[in-house]
């Protein structure tokens, strides 16, 4: 019998081999095909040894094996490719009517597979940040959030900041620029110097919102619009209380026509679907998603660019991911119940344990609050699968496995109202979708070629 149990598990021990070196994020395709071969050699060598060998010992273990993969090819999330609605957006014009569905420009369309093809360049930005605003059904909190916003982006990259004269920001850039070219003229390769030619020409002003509807079936599109052409056109746009800004005692900012662009996804995608389709279609040179509920300060932006410039890399790329770690002794998360507590630091433990090192030191993986840099985009949106809440985890494995350079920074944040957070069965999806994650990447059922 001991004979038995120690060969019926022979193939179990290679597949976990592979899968804690095809774990590391240095891995590649032919490191893992060495770590297969070196594994069923020893393992060869390991039965050559045994008096006893018991073939269909080995038969049933490999048939258990390959149902599990089986299985978890099955259970695995594949996303489904955009319908060609949701490829269009509407937005005000400048006479104030809605226009017609226009098209999305992509950059994950026109630059093709940038792992594969590196002869192909990233659309250069049009503006300096882009917000993505996953939405469902979310008419009652989405004008206090979008008033937030777009009264830090007109003031600070819009025409407002122009008019103060502020060159801040411009020195700022231009420093990092310089430096980061004094790098590349080091010794970088071509790609790399392409890299810093963008920069040079990197906008550091101009803002848009594209808020992404996911399936909502309440006023949430309608809301978008009105909030836009009223702080368009209206000579006194009305402020909507958000909250950070309870008090409303002055006129909302005006914006340009075409900054708030409206997307609708025919069905419900869930909020990690509705981010990682917004972010395809993005022009600014920093990208930033927010929830649509104003939960986390809108004017902390600032401190996630300066902290994303600060850590890029020589091509360009950067994460900067606001955390409310920094929060856990508060009032607010004090007087939470003790489930919820208990839930939150027994997803925190089961994320230490599954994912790869650079994410599991993350604090907060789950704040609504991350900012990117343009470059590091096609790193991570062409190989997004998971479209629920655990869509960060995968964002930032993403950004490991690629060797981007990430900073946690504490930002603002509230408790708001009107939650559709299940605390319980999220959770556990939670749990759930994170192992699924990890054993998916783990085993090869997800790749990025």
């Amino acid at each position: 019998m001991g004979v038995h149990y120690g060969i019926s598990l022979a193939s179990v021990r290679v597949v976990f081999f592979v899968w804690w070196h095809c774990s590391s994020v240095k891995s590649t395709t032919s490191e893992l095909a060495l770590a297969v071969e070196d594994a069923a050699e020893e393992q060869w060598y390991a039965d050559r040894g045994n008096s006893e060998i018991h073939p269909s010992s080995d038969l049933v273990a490999d048939g258990f094996i390959l149902f599990g993969y089986t299985l978890l090819i099955l259970v695995a999330p594949r996303p489904r490719p955009p319908l060609p609605p949701e490829k269009r957006y509407k937005t005000i014009a400048q006479d104030g009517s809605i226009t017609e569905p226009q098209l999305l420009p992509c950059w994950q369309d026109s630059l093709g597979n940038p792992m594969t093809d590196n002869t192909k360049e990233m659309e250069k930005a049009e503006l300096f940040v882009s917000v993505v605003v996953p939405a469902f059904n979310e008419e009652d909190r989405l004008g206090g959030m979008l008033e937030e916003a777009v009264n830090y982006l007109e003031r600070t990259y819009g025409k407002l900041a122009e008019c103060q004269q502020d060159e801040t920001l411009l020195n700022e850039v231009t420093k990092r620029q310089r430096t980061r070219r004094r790098k590349l003229d080091g010794g970088a390769n071509g790609s790399a110097n392409g890299s810093a030619n963008r920069s040079a020409d990197m906008p550091v002003r101009g803002w848009e919102i594209l808020v992404v509807s996911d399936g909502s079936t309440d006023g949430t599109v309608e809301t978008a619009l009105a909030f836009a052409k009223d702080h368009q056109l209206s000579p006194h746009p009305k402020s909507h209380p958000g909250p950070w800004s309870t008090v409303v005692d002055a006129d909302g900012v005006h914006t340009p026509a075409g900054t708030i662009r409206v997307i609708t996804l025919t069905k419900n995608r869930g909020k990690g679907g509705a981010v990682t389709h917004g972010m395809r279609h993005v022009r600014g040179q920093y990208v930033i998603f927010a929830d649509a509920d104003g939960a986390s300060r809108f004017e902390d932006l600032g401190k996630l660019v300066s902290a994303c410039q600060r850590i890029e890399d020589v091509q360009s790329r950067g994460l900067a991911v606001g955390s409310r770690a920094h929060l856990v002794g508060s009032e607010a998360v004090v007087k939470r119940s003790k489930l919820r507590n208990f839930l939150m630091h027994s997803f925190h433990l089961i994320l230490r344990i599954l994912t790869p090192p650079a994410t599991a030191s993350i604090k907060d993986t789950q704040c609504g609050f991350k900012l990117f840099s343009r470059a590091s985009l096609p790193y991570i949106i062409p190989y997004m699968h998971f479209e629920g809440w655990i869509f960060d985890v995968e964002m930032l494995m993403l950004a490991e496995f690629a060797g981007i350079p990430v900073a946690e920074v504490p930002v603002g944040w509230r408790e708001v109202k009107g939650s559709k957070l299940n605390v319980v069965w999220d959770s556990l999806g939670m749990a759930w979708g994170l192992a699924i994650l990890r054993m998916a990447w783990g085993f090869g059922v997800y790749r990025r070629t």
